[in-house]
């Protein structure tokens, strides 16, 4: 998926401050505007594992990145023109290596890995991508206690791990034992699992621009990054790793090229800014139970019928972001003295992980 929009830091909060989960609705707009903004976000993010499913039996992924972020780039470049001025698109005296090494990693490296991935996966590639998805939010949380050198909270521990114990389910079919016994097998969801990565990195890399907006830094990490992807895509054609594709190829993907730049990668983008803005993060962060849920629909429609251990997986993984969500609310709550057991004159409850 691709949507930096909020820093991490905001969905993974720091023990001394706590998120907060009051709609932002004078400033933006109203509370409704908010819920279908996120849901117009990953309905669109859940619609294009399926997209690219279709897209990469004509195209390889590293080509279709570099095309998709050329669209996408353009329209962002656009826009940030537009809302804030020539002086926005200026690079001089900003930090500009660091802004292209998370471009990189953000843009090239998630559409490099989760869409190679989901190729060498075949059919099943999509939902594998879709739940991986739906775990970025603990990812977010592991990355946050590793950069900070902060444990995560027990029970977000222990849903991290619920979350990764669905996700084994999707990838395996409910053949665990076959994860541990042909590991080589489970090459391709390893790189939809490092690709998902690489885009939580990107995300939390927004802290480091806190005086670029997000549209700002959103642009910038495109067009920097896109320099990464195209000179991979150059360098796989001259290796001959890859083959240059066809001009019925390329006319043949323009509907899902149009989609994947315009629909998800801008517009897709777009209103999950607005939404999370509306609704702040640690609301907004629910929606993306829809991403698979989106995914799996889609799929299923397209003759691709998910067995039941892959929805139990996918339940457990949705219902691990919610309940960690919902631990996360009353966290904030005790720690900003609306919690029980804490009145006036009253400190903080002891033992509230």
């Amino acid at each position: 998926m691709n949507s930096p929009v909020e820093s991490p830091a905001a969905l993974t909060p720091s023990q001394d401050t706590p998120p907060s989960s009051e709609p932002s609705v004078d400033a933006y707009g109203s509370y409704a505007k908010g819920l279908l903004c996120c849901l117009i976000a990953t309905v669109s993010f859940g619609l294009m594992f399926p997209v690219m499913t279709s897209a990469l039996t004509r195209i390889d992924p590293f080509t279709f990145t570099s095309l998709r972020y050329v669209v996408a780039g353009a329209a962002f470049l656009l826009l940030l023109r537009h809302k804030e001025g020539a002086t926005a698109l200026r690079l001089k005296g900003q930090p500009v290596l660091r802004a292209w090494a998370l471009g990189s990693i953000g843009f090239a490296g998630f559409g490099a890995f989760v869409f190679l991935g989901q190729q060498m996966a075949g059919r099943d590639g999509a939902l594998t991508a879709s739940i991986m998805m739906a775990t970025q939010p603990m990812l977010g949380l592991l990355v946050n206690s590793l950069v900070r050198r902060v444990l995560p909270p027990l029970y977000s521990f222990l849903f991290i791990v619920l979350s990764f114990c669905g996700v084994a389910l999707v990838v395996t079919k409910g053949d665990i034992g076959g994860l541990l016994r042909e590991p080589q097998d489970y090459a391709a969801n390893a790189l939809i699992v490092v690709g998902a990565l690489c885009w939580v990195i990107y995300t939390f890399g927004a802290t480091f621009f806190r005086e670029w907006s997000p549209l700002r830094y959103t642009t910038m990490t495109i067009c920097l990054g896109l320099t990464t992807i195209i000179g991979l895509n150059l360098a796989l054609f001259a290796a001959h790793e890859i083959v240059v594709p066809a001009l019925a190829d390329l006319v043949g993907i323009v509907p899902h090229l149009l989609y994947m730049g315009l629909g998800a990668g801008f517009v897709g983008i777009l209103c999950w800014n607005l939404g999370n803005r509306i609704l702040t993060p640690l609301n907004g962060v629910l929606f993306m139970d829809v991403v698979p849920l989106t995914t799996f629909i889609v799929s299923a429609l397209a003759g691709v019928i998910a067995t039941p251990a892959q929805i139990a997986g996918g339940a457990m993984t949705c219902a691990a972001l919610v309940f960690n969500n919902l631990y996360l609310r009353r966290r904030a709550r005790l720690g900003s003295g609306k919690g029980p057991g804490k009145g006036p004159g009253k400190g903080p409850n002891k033992g509230t992980r």
